[in-house]
């Protein structure tokens, strides 16, 4: 394989802020950018050299897309199996559709984690009320309740049994939150905590995985997440393996985050991937010799790929819509004066138009001599706004 050099175009399926980061790592490194987006008013739009407005199972766009480009990826799963093919009749597609159709799916994705021997909790796939209420039963009551396909950020998903009896209407409300369709029943797991790991596999084969992220979430969002995750070295060294051994199964080209739990005995168990730059790696671009955006690029292009040692500790914290609407709903601009006065801190909007509550306008990100110390920073500057 030849590496498509400086020059070259890149596509990318969405321009929500991962593509439009991409895009600016991309142009950074002398790329021009084309994405598809059914929004025309979507983060990437102010920063590429054009913009498909088009639906996520629009071959036709997809098609327009791929012709115009050397080499297509992704910041988004939600693509649809005919876009994909469409695309790759003219120019390669990097991650894959064979990759992207089992992660689309969670019950897929966990069937295809545990039939090659990834650690994942106990779970049961269902199909029906009838089976989900049976699922709850088998894993002792206390569970999550994830859509198969679609929903991010809470959304799709339910829980029982967290402080309230395991009754009728919680089953009910459970259903309803899936959609009333195909999902995962998940056992609640003790955790001593949440990381991800992000690992970028090129078409020739070249692997590098990222150290750990801590993730903190709030009401089912992430909240913040810092590098490194000061976890033990060797359960450090587990996490990233397991990454590894999952790009190379996959024969993954392009970047893909595994999600993790850190049960209280110590266990690695495996909670979702995600076939694109994440939202927990965002840091990177300053903890890390090499962003995750630069990566990615690096990795579709087949370009060797970047050096992921850790320069400092960094630590990101999401800004949702929220800050942006007073009690009332009206809007108001946050003080970010006041956070940009944090020693270390910078800050990152993704020029979205319209704040909704639990919308993600942008991030903060700052820098520490510790871990610790990076998140106490992120986290004062957030409270100031």
């Amino acid at each position: 394989m030849s590496a498509l050099l400086p020059g070259a175009t890149i596509g990318i399926f969405g321009g929500g802020q991962l593509g439009r980061m991409m895009a600016m790592a991309a142009r950074g490194m002398g790329y021009r950018i084309l994405v598809l987006d059914p929004d025309p008013g979507c983060p990437a739009r102010f920063i590429v050299d054009g913009c498909i407005e088009a639906g996520w199972d629009d071959s036709r766009g997809a098609a327009m897309l791929a012709r115009g480009c050397d080499v297509v990826t992704l910041e988004i799963e939600q693509i649809g199996e005919h876009s994909m093919a469409s695309a790759a009749t003219f120019c390669p597609v990097r991650p894959g559709g064979a990759l992207l159709a089992v992660v689309q799916d969670r019950i897929e994705q966990k069937n295809w984690l545990r039939k090659h021997g990834f650690p994942v909790g106990d779970y049961r796939a269902v199909r029906s009320l009838d089976e989900l209420r049976a699922a709850i039963f088998e894993l002792g009551g206390k569970c999550f309740c994830k859509s198969a396909t679609g929903g991010y950020d809470g959304r799709g998903q339910g829980k029982v049994g967290f402080g309230a009896p395991v009754d009728e209407p919680a089953v009910r409300a459970a259903w309803e939150a899936l959609g009333e369709g195909p999902g995962v029943v998940e056992e609640a797991i003790e955790l001593e905590r949440e990381i991800s790991v992000m690992v970028a596999r090129s078409p020739s084969g070249e692997v590098k995985v990222y150290p750990a992220a801590w993730n903190h979430h709030e009401n089912q969002i992430l909240d913040w997440s810092v590098i490194p995750a000061s976890i033990p070295s060797a359960l450090e060294a587990t996490a990233r393996q397991i990454a590894a051994e999952i790009a190379d199964t996959f024969q993954l080209e392009g970047l893909l985050a595994v999600e993790m739990f850190v049960t209280n005995g110590g266990e690695l168990l495996i909670n979702e991937l995600a076939p694109r730059p994440h939202n927990s790696y965002h840091e990177s671009e300053r903890a890390c010799v090499t962003s995750q955006f630069e990566q990615a690029i690096r990795a579709v292009c087949d370009l060797p790929l970047g050096d992921v040692d850790v320069v400092q500790p960094a630590a990101i914290a999401n800004l949702l819509g929220d800050l942006w609407l007073n009690p009332d709903g009206s809007p108001r601009i946050p003080a970010f004066d006041k956070a940009l006065a944090v020693p270390g801190l910078r800050l990152h909007l993704y020029e979205k138009l319209k704040p909704r509550k639990g919308r993600k306008m942008g991030h903060l990100s700052a820098a520490g001599a510790t871990a610790a110390q990076a998140v106490e920073r992120v986290l004062k500057a957030k409270n100031a706004l």
